[in-house]
Formats: C-alpha cells, sequence, structure tokens
C-alpha cells in the first residue's frame, strides 16, 4: 500500500496523538468533510489535526508551521494556528499537524449575505496580509506569476469547461490581464489559495481564513481576485475602494486570475459530479457564480 492508499481513520489519529501527544488523545475526534492534499479532523472543541494526504511532500505543511505563527498575530480574523507537530513514523509515514480551529461554515456550503460587511472585512484581512514578505519567505512554484506566464493553465481550464456564449467574453477578460503591466512592488504576503472551500462564514458574512498551505511571497493581485471569487455580486467595488492599495494595473491582473480561479473550481466541480477523484460538486456551482460576478466587472 502506498502512502497515498493509507486509509485516515479516526482510530489512526486517536492511535498518532497517543503515541505523540498522549495528553490530547482522550479529546473526541471527528471527520472534517472536503479536504484534498490534507484531510482535517476536529479534535474537541478547538483544535483540528491536519493529516497529509495526497500532497507528495510535507512541504505545504512545514510551511504552515514556520509562517503562521508570525503573521496570525497580526491578522484580524481567525486564522489556524499549529500548536503540536506530529512526525512521521511507523504507523503513519508523512506529517500531522494539530491546529487551532477555527469555527464557522466553508463558503461552498454556505452563502454571504451581509455583502457590504465581508466586503469590509475581505479588505481589512488583506490589508493586514498584504505586507512586505521577508527575504526568507516562501516563493511559489506555480502561482504568484503574471498572467501571461499562466497562459498554458488558462487555456487547459478554458477548452475543459463548457462556457457557450460566454467564451469570447472570458478570452477578452483574460488578454487583457496578459496585457497587464507586472507587479513592480516588493514581494508581498500572499495567501495564495483563496476561494469559497478557504474561507469560513458566519452569520452571514466572512470569519475566517483557512489553508495557507500555498501562501508566498509576491503579486497580490493573486489575493485580490477574491473579489469576485468570494465576494457576493456588487460587493467588489466596495472591496477595493476600503482595500485602497491595489492600482489600476493590480485589479486588472487580478480580475483575470478572478477568471482562471473560476474555470478552476468549475472544472473541479465538473469532476465532483462526475465522481471522479478529487472532484469537489460544491465548487461547480461556486465557480460558475463567480465567473458571472467577474465578468460583470468590478
Amino acid at each position: 500500500m502506498t502512502d497515498a492508499e493509507i486509509e485516515i481513520t479516526a482510530d489512526l489519529v486517536r492511535d498518532l496523538l497517543q503515541e505523540q501527544h498522549p495528553d490530547l488523545a482522550g479529546l473526541a475526534i471527528r471527520e472534517v468533510a472536503g479536504g484534498w492534499g490534507n484531510q482535517m479532523w476536529r479534535l474537541g472543541d478547538e483544535l483540528a489535526v491536519r493529516m497529509q494526504r495526497m500532497d507528495p511532500t510535507p512541504e505545504l505543511q512545514l510551511k504552515e508551521r514556520r509562517w503562521l505563527p508570525v503573521l496570525a498575530p497580526r491578522l484580524p480574523l481567525p486564522v489556524p494556528t499549529p500548536v503540536r507537530f506530529g512526525e512521521p513514523s511507523a504507523r503513519f509515514p508523512k506529517h500531522w499537524t494539530v491546529m487551532t480551529w477555527v469555527p464557522g461554515e466553508p463558503l461552498d456550503y454556505s452563502s454571504i449575505s451581509r455583502g457590504d460587511h465581508a466586503a469590509d472585512t475581505l479588505a481589512g484581512f488583506l490589508r493586514a496580509l498584504h505586507v512586505e514578505a521577508p527575504a526568507d519567505a516562501p516563493i511559489s512554484e506555480d502561482r504568484g506569476d503574471h498572467p501571461i506566464k499562466c497562459t498554458d493553465g488558462f487555456d487547459h481550464f478554458f477548452r475543459s469547461v463548457v462556457l457557450d456564449d460566454l467564451a469570447d467574453d472570458v478570452r477578452a477578460l483574460w488578454d487583457d490581464a496578459v496585457a497587464a503591466p507586472e507587479w513592480e512592488g516588493p514581494p508581498l504576503w500572499v495567501h495564495g489559495d483563496l476561494h469559497p472551500a478557504n474561507v469560513v462564514v458566519s452569520d452571514g458574512t466572512l470569519s475566517g481564513v483557512i489553508d495557507f498551505g500555498d501562501m508566498f511571497a509576491g503579486d497580490p493581485a493573486w489575493d485580490l481576485a477574491a473579489a469576485w471569487v468570494i465576494l457576493p455580486a456588487g460587493a467588489a467595488s466596495r472591496f477595493f475602494d476600503v482595500y485602497a492599495q491595489a492600482d489600476a494595473g493590480t485589479i486588472r491582473r487580478a480580475r483575470g486570475l478572478a477568471a482562471l480561479k473560476s474555470l478552476f473550481l468549475m472544472l473541479m466541480g465538473q469532476a465532483g459530479d462526475r465522481g471522479l477523484p478529487g472532484g469537489k460538486p460544491t465548487w461547480g456551482p461556486a465557480g460558475r457564480a463567480a465567473l458571472d460576478r467577474v465578468l460583470e466587472g468590478v
């Protein structure tokens, strides 16, 4: 049995805790739906165990362990913070981490009804996150580039998702992002993977941000795409007014990246509808709604 085929069960999680953190082994354990590279298990009321599953290397978990304790204290929304480390063993040859639990419902299973509040909250969160990163901050190998360097990925998603009468508009939007100027500022801290499954909602508004495995230092446009990918229709203008740090070129790149992310969500939704490995049925409707929003503009 390969590492990827190891079945992660509540008994396994409890055994690992008993071996490495026995003081936590008596807490209630229950599986959290979702996840791909990592699988999450609730641990009591305030903690969660993040189990490396499909990620081929421990890099993403190790990145969270190193940097989330640095970032979390200055962020205005709850984010998961590592509290204990689980190391590979004969029982489970991969990394796992005990983290604080961020309460709320993932947006791909919920909705935002307080759009203005959510826009203000997201803008405040990203203003706090988007500061100059230190020289030893991680650099992403597959994210963070100018849209012109992501054209192969866009073309793959574009061909794979049936767009009907939207195709010309989506292509024009992407071409505009490709023509936008590059980010000329210093590399900023960027979450890197803001989409409906990586934010949580409470009382109709954004209440937490999760899954920082893809964080990197680079162009903030990759996060600003969330103005359309996460926020409801009509909220993007307010978001950018409150964020107040994005020039016209950055917004053009962000809008194109929002289209890219929307197509990816739709493709993952199609895979979920077909029962394919890694597919996420809830992502399809979220992606199509995001695409409609980004086509409407700021």
